[in-house]
C-alpha cells in the first residue's frame, strides 16, 4: 500500500504524462504523474460522472478526492458562475490539479490539500462530487458519505460514482442511511453514479 495514491506523499518518483480528451464536446488537457489515480487515461467512472453530473446554476461545488482534477475542472468549465473547490490528501495530486486548472484556463477553481472535508470544514456546498478512493478502504469512503450532509446546503446534492458490482449496493445503502434517499443518476460500463439530496 506504500505506493497507493491516497497518501500525503507518494513514494514513487514523479513520471509526468499528458492526457487530452473531450467531455461534453469540449477539449481538456491534463498533466498527470505516477503516484496519482488513473494517470494514463480518464477512467470510465470519472468520465461517467463528468458527463452526467448535475451542476447548480451558481454557488459552491466541491470535488472530494480530486486527483489531478478532471471532475472539478470540468465542472468549473461547464459553468463559470460556480466556485469550485477541490480537495485531496495527496500533495502531488494537488499540485497537478492547480497546474491543470491553469492549463484549462479556469479561474473559478481553488485546490486545497487535506483529508476529505478538513480543508473546507467551515463551508457549505450546493453540490459535492466524488469518484471515491474505494481501494483506500471503507474507513475513507464511509466518512466521505456520512459527513456530506453537514457540508451541503438544504437541497444540495452528493453525486458519487461507483463500480456497480464492487461497491454499488453497499454505498447506495450508506447514502440512503445518511440522507434518507438515493437514486441512480446514470449507469454505463459497469459503473453507476449515485445521487442523494440533503
Amino acid at each position: 500500500m506504500s505506493n497507493h495514491y491516497f497518501v500525503k506523499h507518494p513514494k514513487s518518483k514523479p513520471d509526468l504524462g499528458i492526457i487530452r480528451t473531450y467531455f461534453r464536446g469540449r477539449l481538456f488537457e491534463f498533466v498527470t504523474s505516477s503516484g496519482v489515480f488513473s494517470r494514463t487515461r480518464i477512467d470510465l467512472g470519472t468520465r461517467l460522472l463528468i458527463e452526467s453530473m448535475i451542476l447548480p446554476e451558481k454557488g459552491n461545488v466541491l470535488d472530494v478526492g480530486c486527483g489531478y482534477g478532471p471532475v472539478g475542472i470540468a465542472a468549473a468549465v461547464f459553468n463559470s458562475n460556480l466556485h469550485v473547490f477541490m480537495t485531496d490528501v495527496n500533495e502531488r495530486a494537488v499540485r497537478l490539479a492547480e497546474e491543470n486548472a491553469k492549463r484549462n484556463a479556469v479561474q473559478n477553481v481553488e485546490v486545497r490539500c487535506g483529508f476529505l472535508y478538513e480543508p473546507v470544514r467551515e463551508m457549505k456546498f450546493e453540490t459535492i462530487l466524488s469518484n471515491p478512493p474505494i481501494t483506500a478502504g471503507m474507513k475513507v469512503v464511509v466518512p466521505l458519505i456520512t459527513q456530506a450532509p453537514e457540508q451541503l446546503v438544504e437541497g444540495g446534492l452528493l453525486q458519487v460514482v461507483v463500480r456497480s458490482k464492487i461497491s454499488g449496493k453497499r454505498l447506495a445503502k450508506i447514502m440512503n442511511e445518511a440522507f434518507g434517499n438515493v437514486d441512480v443518476l446514470a449507469r454505463r460500463s459497469g459503473y453507476r453514479v449515485l445521487v442523494s439530496k440533503s
